[in-house]
């Protein structure tokens, strides 16, 4: 359907043509096509799978529930395997996959910070793997730089068990919105 609406445009003749979007685009692949486009959203193979099986969706709010109610919970792999493909905060990812993409898109924020919050957030970077053997996480979308630093302060003080809770959220979130910003 895409590629029709670009030869009808290029032709000048786009009147009546639809172009498709990109729910009717996740329905129509197939699933491996599917599940690629998810696990740029977050690496969890088996939360991919699930919702790719889901469809067809008659909407994007359906399909944005499946994803939040299949990630809820993720397995203590699922999520070590998710947060092992998540740059620190403040770093800009490498590669040009989709998630990196996302990645880079989502910390633009951080990208103009001045060099001390910067550096705290180097330092706080370093003081959050050793407390917990994973980066920290936060969804960095719509967030400044000052924010981020003050959650990463914040949640420095957490058990294990609840920092662990709170990465499972924020990789849930970080999930939906990826999944939200493909199909929109």
């Amino acid at each position: 359907m895409e590629g029709n609406f670009h030869i009808a445009e290029s032709m000048g003749m786009t009147e009546g043509v639809m172009q498709a979007t990109g729910l009717d685009r996740l329905n129509a692949a197939d699933a491996d096509e599917a599940r690629a486009l998810l696990l740029a959203c977050a690496a969890v193979p088996r939360w991919a799978d699930e919702v790719v099986r889901g469809r067809p969706y008659a909407s994007l709010e359906d399909v944005l529930d499946a994803a939040r109610k299949v990630a809820d919970p993720w397995t203590d792999e699922e999520i070590d395997a998710a947060l092992a493909r998540h740059p620190r905060i403040g770093e800009r990812a490498a590669g040009g996959d989709r998630d990196a993409e996302h990645s880079r898109r989502e910390q633009a924020g951080v990208a103009g910070a001045d060099g001390d919050v910067v550096r705290r957030l180097a330092e706080g970077n370093r003081a959050y793997e050793q407390r917990f053997g994973h980066v920290f996480l936060i969804r960095a979308a719509g967030r400044g730089p000052e924010e981020i630093l003050a959650a990463l302060d914040e949640r420095l003080d957490n058990d294990p068990a609840t920092e662990r809770r709170i990465a499972a959220e924020q990789l849930r979130e970080i999930a939906v919105l990826r999944l939200e910003g493909e199909l929109s």
